[in-house]
């Protein structure tokens, strides 16, 4: 009878026991580098995020930040690696919404992680704008006119590729509009701009770092953004939502994330410590300057919109029918 009631207390004992040796790990995090993953090649949007935020985090953690580029399959290599790491807060992914949100839905086979379960959510860092750029021989200045031109006439869009945000963000276009515009895609998004100045396609949801310049050299047209609100970087160009599609929103968003069962304190930490690196005036501006808005939240909102992303984004790509393999 002893034995057992001994029994009894031996498993909370050992989970106290847990529970203090992460608090206390937690307490001392960070004692080691930080590797912070990356789906993609040096250079894109991912990468400068993540190295923008890596450098100024680095200086209020008092330990090395290390860029890790793991390109290939659209982000699932790295989402892969990190959802297998050992969760100490040492192994961070710089998730996409390529990764987590549209794959799940795009690839064929399945994923070798789930993005909800394999992951805790740390903060979103950016928003990374669209811009709905029309060459100037479509005859359409507004959203409105775009649509009624669209259901009189074919029209193409060009993408950087099959499963890309450009990609979906035209279908989803075309979903919410009534519209079935011919999708023509590139292996990139800098050829699909050269082809959109050179009027081989009549529109692309491009970048805003590949647009805006177009833009404002006069070489092309932007009609509207794809983010529920209005990018700082083209304040006078309304969303797509407030020209003529109420709803609409096609956000090109990265963010931080852990492998499932990190230490919670060891999450809010980096939580905090990222947001202040997100609100320097120095960081905001170089991004800025990329085409990126800083959109730190909790980890809660982080996880949400996870999710909410995941259910818009399956009912685009089944619309579309596209596929990835």
């Amino acid at each position: 009878m002893k034995s057992a009631n001994l029994a009894r207390f031996a498993i909370p004992a050992a989970l106290i026991a847990v529970s203090a040796a992460l608090t206390a790990t937690a307490a001392e995090y960070p004692t080691k580098p930080i590797r912070l993953i990356v789906g993609f090649a040096p250079g894109g949007g991912t990468d400068t995020t993540a190295r923008a935020i890596g450098s100024k985090l680095s200086e209020l953690l008092g330990q090395q930040i290390i860029i890790d580029n793991r390109p290939g399959a659209a982000g699932n290599i790295a989402a892969e690696l990190v959802s297998k790491a050992t969760p100490d807060g040492y192994t961070l992914l710089m998730g996409t919404i390529a990764a987590l949100a549209i794959n799940p839905s795009l690839y064929t086979t399945k994923l070798p992680f789930d993005s909800i379960k394999d992951f805790a959510p740390i903060t979103q860092a950016v928003d990374s704008t669209n811009i709905l750029s029309l060459h100037p021989s479509v005859p359409a200045g507004s959203v409105k006119e775009l649509i009624a031109l669209a259901k009189a006439k074919p029209l193409n869009y060009g993408s950087s590729g099959v499963g890309g945000t450009g990609h979906l963000a035209g279908e989803l276009f075309n979903t919410m509009a009534g519209v079935k515009m011919t999708h023509i895609p590139y292996k990139g998004g800098g050829p699909a701009m050269i082809d959109l100045v050179g009027g081989q396609v009549q529109l692309v949801f491009a970048t805003a770092a590949s647009a805006v310049p177009q833009i404002k050299g006069g070489k092309i047209k932007g009609l509207a953004v794809t983010t529920a609100k209005r990018s700082a970087l083209m304040p006078n160009l309304p969303t797509i939502a407030e020209a003529g599609l109420p709803g609409f929103d096609a956000n090109n968003w990265y963010g931080v994330l852990a492998p499932a069962k990190t230490p919670r304190p060891i999450i809010l930490r980096l939580n905090s410590e990222i947001a202040k690196v997100l609100a320097m005036p120095d960081v905001k501006n170089f991004l800025f300057n990329q085409g990126l808005d800083p959109a730190a939240g909790t980890p809660e909102q982080f996880g949400a919109y996870i999710k909410s992303e995941m259910t818009k984004w399956a009912k685009v790509v089944k619309a579309s029918g596209a596929k990835a393999n």
